[in-house]
């Protein structure tokens, strides 16, 4: 079996591309997120290290008084892990504002052989028993890199986040990669940060051994 070699990060062009084609198997994925890489298309598959990268601050992660409000209310209940692969399609899902995402089928039937992995996680919520909100990612070491996240209730994706930086900061985690910024994760407190500052980041990161 063929190993993908990724270019050096820095060979990206001004949008952040770095190379097509490869594959979506576990250990291509594994490689691409411990050099600071991320799949972001699949036909073709094209790889992504944008300069500057998102992150959000786990040991400096705050909501607003209104939501933290909101999160201890009780209102919401949270459950990590229990719904994998439907948190992906709730993420693929049309919605209103959002008619496509790049969350295709391959890409939920990659990342859900992560999950049975034990490398890729969800973290859900939930509102009268019904699944209203969720994110997922993939873990290595101390590192967290959040793919997408969801809601059918207000504001739920942001309990969702909030949940899982909560788990993450318990567990020792210290880098949690947003990748492109958006005014949404924007306002709830992604910042950018130069690329070569995030790699070493990451390398710090990835050298900890943290279980999700």
């Amino acid at each position: 079996m063929y190993e993908v070699v990724f270019p050096d990060p820095e060979n990206a062009d001004d949008d952040g591309l770095l190379a097509v084609g490869g594959d979506l198997r576990p250990e291509t994925l594994l490689k691409a997120y411990r050099s600071g890489i991320f799949p972001w298309t699949v036909k073709p598959i094209s790889w992504w290290s944008p300069d500057p990268r998102a992150i959000f601050d786990i040991a400096g992660f705050r909501l607003s008084t209104r939501m933290q409000r909101l999160f201890r209310s009780g209102r919401f209940s949270f459950t990590l892990d229990r719904c994998f692969t439907r948190v992906m399609e709730e993420c693929a899902a049309p919605a209103p504002g959002r008619e496509s995402t790049w969350v295709s089928p391959e890409f939920i039937t990659a990342y859900t052989r992560l999950h049975k992995m034990g490398y890729a996680h969800s973290a859900e919520v939930w509102l009268a028993g019904q699944l209203a909100g969720g994110i997922y990612g993939v873990a290595i070491g101390g590192f967290f890199a959040g793919e997408s996240m969801f809601h059918t209730a207000s504001n739920a994706s942001t309990m969702a986040l909030a949940f899982l930086m909560e788990h993450l900061k318990k567990r020792g985690f210290e880098l949690f990669d947003s990748q492109v910024i958006s005014p949404h994760t924007a306002s709830l407190g992604a910042i950018e940060i130069r690329r070569k500052d995030y790699l070493r980041r990451l390398g710090t990161a990835l050298g900890k051994s943290c279980s999700f």
